[in-house]
């Protein structure tokens, strides 16, 4: 096992671009960039905290991501106040959300957490993390095949739970 902050170097490069890929799209004057994205997520995870491997880290990190863009998006809500569209579209390729339909996202994945984990890992891996169904399946320890399974399935149950 790494000893803590051992697999910080090895992984910084990854998380930034990463990062870096999820925040392009993201509307103009967003208040965190890649770096930020990054530092904050370490500091989530705690310097002194250590982690088996690679792919633990990461799915650590993504998950930290992931709670870091919902804090972001609840705070910009409640400056605005405002409601937003009902529907929410989640395509194959995993693309920025309005922060309305982040925070629903991420009740959701909360829910389908409590009974399938890993398919919540999944989507925190794709949409928060940014990796492509290779990565995250290589991340997650399963065939690509076995994760595509898991993509269509939990990309269903959520368009099915965000409907209503």
């Amino acid at each position: 096992m790494p000893a803590p902050g051992e697999l910080v170097p090895q992984v910084y490069r990854e998380l930034r671009k990463l990062a870096a890929a999820k925040l392009a799209g993201e509307s103009p004057g967003h208040t965190l960039n890649a770096t930020a994205l990054v530092h904050e997520a370490f500091l989530k995870l705690g310097g002194e905290r250590s982690f088996a491997s690679k792919s633990d880290y990461l799915k650590a990190a993504a998950a930290a991501m992931h709670r870091i863009l919902v804090d972001h998006a609840r705070a910009k809500l409640t400056e605005k106040r405002g409601g937003g569209a009902k529907r929410i579209e989640l395509g194959d390729v995993p693309a920025p959300l309005p922060d309305e339909h982040l925070l629903a996202v991420s009740e959701a994945l909360e829910k389908l957490a409590a009974t399938k984990p890993d398919h919540a890992q999944l989507i925190e891996l794709r949409y928060f993390a940014g990796l492509t169904g290779d990565e995250a399946a290589t991340v997650l320890g399963i065939s690509p095949a076995n994760a595509d399974r898991m993509w269509r399935f939990a990309r269903a149950w959520l368009q099915v739970e965000l409907q209503k």
